[in-house]
This record gives C-alpha cells, structure tokens and sequence, in this order.
C-alpha cells in the first residue's frame, strides 16, 4: 500500500510546486506599457458614516470620530479601494525610494490604507506626541506591537512578505487602518475622489481586482493597448 501512496503525494507536491512557481511574477523590459486610470464609486445609496467614540485623550483626539472603514464621497465617490492588476509578468519591482510613512495624527491613521512593495519597512510616525500602540496582525509576517510614547517620534516596522494586514492601536481602540504588501507593481489605492493610476503596463488582457475592507473584493476586466491610457469607471456595493 505505501507503495502506491507515496509516489501519489510526491505527484501532489510536484504539481503544487510547478504551480506556485508558474504564478510567481516576471520582471521584464517594458517599453510600449500602457496605462490603467479611472474611478471607484459606490453604487446606490451609502449608508451614513459611523460615529466613534473618543475614550482617551479628547485633548489630542477630539471629542467624536467618523468611521474610516466606508468613506464615500457626495458625488460617490469610493475612497482607500486597493486596485490590484493580475500581471503575471512587466516591469520590476523597485524598492521605494523613501520607506512609507504612516502617521498617527488627531488619533487617526494617514493613510488609512497604505500600499508598498513586500520587503519594505514602513515609517511609523506620533504626530500627537503622547502614548499610541502600534499593533499588526500579521500571518505571513510576524505580528508586531510595539509602544510609542512621545520620546519616539519614530519607530520603524519591515514588512518582508506580501499580505494585506490590519493594523490597530490598543491605546486608542477605535484606531484602524491596512498596510498592503505587494509582490507586483501594479497596485494603487484610490484617493478621495475615488480615483486611481496604474502605469507602465505590459499590453494584455488582464483581470483586476478591486478590494475595499466593508465591500470586500470584486473582479474586472481590462484590455491594455500600447502607449494607451485606458479609462474606466467602476463600482462597488455591498453584496
């Protein structure tokens, strides 16, 4: 019996290996990309902001904070949507030039949602000087908590594998925001006024997946020309 059995799941490792490895992403020259652009807005009514309350510090933080989970403009517009190109291969994916920085200013995180590529590490800055926590959930990589008093107006966090990771703050709880780890380059998060823009893509058909942490993921599909910018106007709703 072991005879049969175990040449069957060294088959199942191997195909899982192959596979793996056929997903992982190519760097190559790209010299005729094109560009992906356009907006984000939500679909129908959106629902009114939640109001938070402030249970810590009201001198820094205020008295009363709205929700950053669902922030949708008048027009509709959707912001802090992460918009993920499934490019399997194009252009390389460079180290930022400057680590990210991510604030914690007024008891709020800025930016709420922030995106780099996997390997980075992320400043943390205490615009507020007074005591804040500092607190990743992290499965691929390893959670991280760590105390920031005034004294340390910055620490640093590096994020070596990609993953989407909540982040919170155990002093002030109602304080949440996301850090996304890329493996690619063709990610972005859109802005206030739900829009967003990618570049430098090799021509293709590709599908894009859209991913807002109330609305969860939704999947389109774009056709990139070359040294074209292709314009898009997409939604999102609750399902």
């Amino acid at each position: 019996m072991r005879r049969t059995l175990v040449p069957s799941a060294l088959a199942l490792i191997l195909v899982a290996g192959l596979a793996t490895r056929a997903a992982a992403y190519e760097a190559m020259a790209v010299t005729d990309g094109g560009t992906l652009s356009g907006t984000v807005k939500f679909q129908g009514t959106a629902p009114p902001p939640a109001k938070l309350e402030v249970t810590k510090d009201p001198e820094v933080c205020g008295k009363e904070k709205t929700s950053p989970d669902l922030v949708v403009g008048s027009d509709g517009a959707l912001a802090n949507v992460v918009v993920t190109v499934k490019a399997q291969k194009g252009k390389k994916l460079e180290p930022p030039a400057q680590n990210p920085t991510f604030d914690q200013k007024t008891c709020e995180y800025k930016p709420h949602v922030l995106a780099f590529p996997a390997g980075s590490t992320v400043d943390v800055l205490n615009s507020d000087g007074i005591l804040h926590n500092i607190h990743t959930f992290g499965t691929a990589n390893p959670p991280s908590n760590q105390a920031q008093p005034k004294f340390k107006p910055k620490i640093q966090v590096k994020v070596e594998k990609p993953e989407t990771i909540q982040v919170k703050c155990d002093v002030h709880g109602w304080m949440s925001a996301w850090w996304v780890s890329t493996d690619q380059p063709y990610v972005a998060v859109t802005d206030a006024s739900g829009a967003f823009k990618i570049t430098d893509l090799p021509p293709g058909d590709y599908e894009v997946e859209l991913w807002q942490e109330k609305l969860g993921k939704k999947t389109e599909k774009v056709s990139i020309k070359p040294k074209e910018d292709t314009k898009v106007a997409w939604s999102m709703t609750k399902s």
